[in-house]
């Protein structure tokens, strides 16, 4: 039986037909996080370093009424203990990801959200970077801000596809001494890999002053494995194909898979990480909106952000 679609306006998948990924990164963003974000360093200091332009959402406190009513600029006051948010994005591009029991893949449903994450950022003046990765390094477009960056790291994302293998425990390892600027990593991928080996990777990172989020993209086919006929199935990142019956292992599938997902999640939490589920047939918009107004509401209430 084919999975439930959940249906809606603003649904990537449609828009994503347009190839056109800027579109639905905006269609994505656009209101539900509107001025809510503030850098996780946002300093207290009374030593004032420089302006800048005030954006929607800026506190009217922090606003200098000295220079808008000498320049009509509506600017804002930073001091030396501020900084912009950094936000690496590291998307999973391994053949694994290549499946969709829907009109899209896992890979699409990732693209999709590093996109709208990356216009976010840089919508809000924060810096942006992206690494794409299977086994290892595939493509990098590094850390920036403004109108071109956006257009670099959405090239980069149209350019993708899935293929090859992955080991990402220790690509994430490898990974964490080269993103120097501190700030937080946002990890897209299925994670079919050996919890320790990525545990390791998440350790190095958040030794590294950074916050990993960690992202786990899947199927609805593969959370219900609800298959009624011959399958030929591909083993985990090419190891072999072979023909079965899913529903004399659907069980042992099912356990699996939890168990699996169970160990992601308790190690996410020992290493104080944060770990969210996105199914590719859930409305990317409900998904992300969810996940960064719980942020919000967690940073409002004075907890790391």
């Amino acid at each position: 039986m084919a999975p439930e679609k959940t249906q809606s306006a603003l649904d990537p998948a449609v828009l994503d037909r347009l190839s056109n990924l800027a579109l639905v990164a905006r269609t994505v963003v656009e209101g539900f996080m509107a001025g809510q974000h503030r850098s996780a360093r946002l300093g207290s200091s009374v030593e004032f370093a420089q302006h800048r332009e005030y954006v929607p959402g800026d506190e009217l406190k922090r606003v200098d009424w000295k220079v808008f009513a000498r320049s009509d600029r509506l600017v804002v006051k930073q001091y030396v203990e501020e900084t912009n948010l950094v936000c690496h994005l590291l998307l999973d591009a391994s053949e694994s990801m290549a499946y969709g029991s829907l009109a899209w893949t896992k890979l699409d449903y990732a693209r999709w959200a590093v996109a709208a994450i990356a216009h976010l950022v840089i919508q809000q003046r924060d810096t942006a970077g992206l690494v794409v990765f299977d086994e290892g390094f595939r493509a990098k477009v590094p850390p920036g801000n403004g109108a071109g960056q956006r257009a670099a790291i959405l090239d980069t994302l149209t350019k993708t596809e899935a293929k090859g293998p992955t080991k990402i425990g220790s690509t994430i390892d490898w990974m964490a001494p080269k993103l120097r600027s501190r700030g937080i990593v946002c990890i897209f991928s299925d994670f079919f890999d050996e919890p320790e080996l990525i545990t390791a990777g998440l350790r190095r990172l958040v030794h590294a002053g950074h916050e990993p989020i960690l992202f786990q993209v899947l199927d609805p086919e593969e959370l219900e494995f609800d298959f009624k006929t011959l399958l030929k199935l591909d083993g985990l990142e090419g190891s072999g194909i072979q023909r079965i019956d899913p529903r004399a292992l659907r069980a042992a599938y099912l356990e699996e898979m939890e168990k699996h997902r169970r160990e992601l999640m308790r190690q996410a939490s020992l290493l104080r990480i944060d770990f969210v589920s996105l199914t590719t047939n859930v409305g990317l918009e409900a998904a992300l909106s969810t996940y960064l107004a719980h942020r919000t509401a967690r940073a409002r209430g004075g907890r790391r952000v």
